[in-house]
């Protein structure tokens, strides 16, 4: 399947990352590519094995000069007191930001940090293979590391998300305010002549995300030939690079059509992409990236909500509530989301049912009827 521009520039940073890594370490990132990890987890890994490995040099936990000379027999005797006192680093480690901030880590890059190590190490002790068919070493001390994540029940976080989604009358009311009313909110000329060019995309690309589902990633990946408008199916990519076909409602589609219709002429160049979006840079079409989509996103929906925006992520939650307020199943609807977990998607049920409310509501009239 081709690759956008973003992930050919991904996996060029994964290369340059390897150069200043352990041989095995670069084993493992060929390991896990094939098995299907996607290249931006192991970029986000790979720095963290960078810090990692600064810090043992540092430390003066290895004879080494630089990090790829950095044995595992190292990583094999280090102690659960050594791993404590790096993840104590991580919390306390002062980080000075362009802007000349001074913050600490958050918790979701130090989970990351170590659940980075964890993988590693995992790989090590029980993947890998020397000459006489044994792993590398066998004393995982990261085994050894519990992750004490904070527990929410399914309703509190369904509470949480639903508070910052588009609810099923908001979706209808959304699209169409940017059809017909997002223009009249732009003031400068050369913003309404951008919209004019973009609006039959930027449409499609909001329609899509409320009317199949799909994820930033997989709709920046979407190739024309993988679309199917008479079944109303589109080819995509999941994660792990799963193949999946994915169902789009009909005004979705109608969008697609409509931004298919004008593409070609609208975007020159754009025959030769074969990406669904595009954007002009220099005159000529090219791969619309992730980044972008997301800002477009953030964009409406903040003119329409009059404050702060929504993420993709956000219109995917709320195809997802609506879909399960009109009678969805949570096993069609993981199928549709691409969730490998049916407990990712039961949260959906907290998120739309209000039965619970409304029972609540009537027995407190009754009880004051009594």
């Amino acid at each position: 399947m081709a690759l956008t521009p973003e992930e050919l520039q991904v996996l060029q940073r994964i290369e340059k990352q390897l150069n200043d890594m352990p041989f095995y370490v670069v084993e493992y990132v060929r390991s896990k590519k094939r098995a299907g990890l996607s290249a931006d987890t192991l970029l986000q890994y790979l720095y963290r094995y960078q810090h990692f490995f600064q810090w043992l040099l540092r430390e003066n936990l290895t004879d080494a000069s630089k990090s790829a000379s950095i044995p595992y027999s190292i990583l094999a005797e280090m102690k659960k007191q050594d791993v404590e006192l790096y993840i104590e680093f991580l919390k306390e480690e002062a980080i000075t930001h362009e802007n000349s901030t001074v913050k600490k880590r958050g918790p979701a890059v130090i989970t990351l940090s170590i659940n980075a190590l964890k993988s590693l190490f995992n790989y090590l002790t029980k993947e890998t293979e020397t000459e006489d068919g044994e792993s590398y070493f066998y004393r995982n001390v990261m085994s050894k590391i519990v992750l004490h994540t904070k527990k929410e029940t399914a309703s509190r976080r369904a509470q949480k998300i639903s508070s910052v989604i588009l609810n099923e009358h908001e979706i209808n009311d959304f699209m169409q305010f940017i059809e017909y009313a997002y223009e009249a909110t732009l003031e400068s000329g050369l913003a309404r002549q951008r919209f004019n060019r973009d609006k039959e995309r930027d449409l499609a690309i909001l329609s899509l995300f409320l009317g199949s589902g799909i994820r930033l990633g997989e709709t920046a990946r979407i190739l024309v030939k993988k679309i199917n408008l008479k079944k109303q199916l589109i080819d995509i990519k999941r994660k792990g690079a799963k193949e999946d076909t994915v169902r789009v409602m009909d005004q979705a589609i109608q969008h697609v059509k409509d931004y298919l219709d004008i593409r070609e002429t609208r975007y020159t160049g754009s025959k030769e992409v074969p990406f669904l979006f595009v954007t002009l840079y220099g005159g000529t079409a090219r791969p619309l990236s992730r980044r972008a989509i997301e800002n477009l996103v953030t964009k409406y929906t903040a003119a329409f909500v009059q404050g702060e925006g929504m993420s993709p992520h956000k219109l995917r939650h709320s195809f997802a509530a609506d879909f399960i307020r009109n009678g969805g199943s949570i096993v069609l609807l993981r199928d549709q989301l691409g969730h490998s977990n049916i407990e990712t998607t039961s949260l959906y049920t907290n998120l739309s049912n209000k039965d619970n409310e409304q029972v609540l509501t009537r027995m407190e009239e009754n009880r004051l009827k009594q």
